[in-house]
């Protein structure tokens, strides 16, 4: 297999990129790219480490982020599994790299930029839910900001395509290919000793 291994043959291949898909980068949020992201409760965060990179899908019952200006985003972290390779990852790197979905629409929004980590009351104070507040804050300073053309999410019909999900493995059954005895069906049942004790 020949690899492609230089810009200049990328582009003979692709060609130039349109001018349209140049000047819809912004370097902060526009009013609609405001009302995108503030309507978005999902999004796919993706950061650069020693190891690699990384890519953690990040979801809230609101916003997922807080729009503080139109260059910062804070990212809360809720409680996971404690493996942290995103949090990790951006206190070694900061460069991030977020696209965020809103269902229904074939359209994404992506940002990047860089972030660094706090765990100010502050910062965390304003996500309380319930009494909950995440563990730390990602303060996100924007440099690029654009959507994404809707072509990816129409090829696969993400939105449209109904639940897919009866013939692929559940996370149960993943832990159960790692360790035989695991109960997959009690934690894919969702007993409470899993969901208190146990986050995978």
């Amino acid at each position: 297999m020949e690899a492609i291994t230089s810009i200049d043959e990328l582009e003979a291949l692709y060609g130039m990129p349109s001018e349209g898909s140049l000047s819809k980068v912004k370097t902060e949020l526009t009013p609609m790219y405001r009302k995108w992201v503030e309507a978005s409760r999902f999004l796919i965060l993706t950061t650069v480490g020693p190891e690699g990179t990384d890519a953690s899908p990040r979801g809230d019952v609101e916003p997922v982020v807080r729009v503080v200006d139109p260059n910062t985003l804070w990212l809360p972290d809720w409680r996971g599994n404690n493996r942290a390779d995103s949090l990790k990852n951006i206190v070694r790197d900061g460069r991030v790299s977020l696209l965020f979905m809103v269902p229904g629409s074939t359209n994404v929004v992506r940002v990047n930029g860089t972030a660094i980590l706090t765990a100010d009351e502050a910062a965390t104070g304003a996500f309380e839910q319930n009494g909950r507040h995440p563990r730390s804050v990602a303060v996100i300073s924007l440099q690029e900001v654009y959507f994404q053309c809707a072509k990816a999410l129409m090829r696969s019909k993400l939105w449209t395509s109904g639940d897919e999900s009866a013939h692929v493995p559940t996370a149960g059954q993943f832990l159960k290919e790692v360790e035989a005895s695991f109960d997959a069906e009690g934690y894919d049942a969702g007993y409470p000793e899993y969901a208190r004790d146990r986050m995978w």
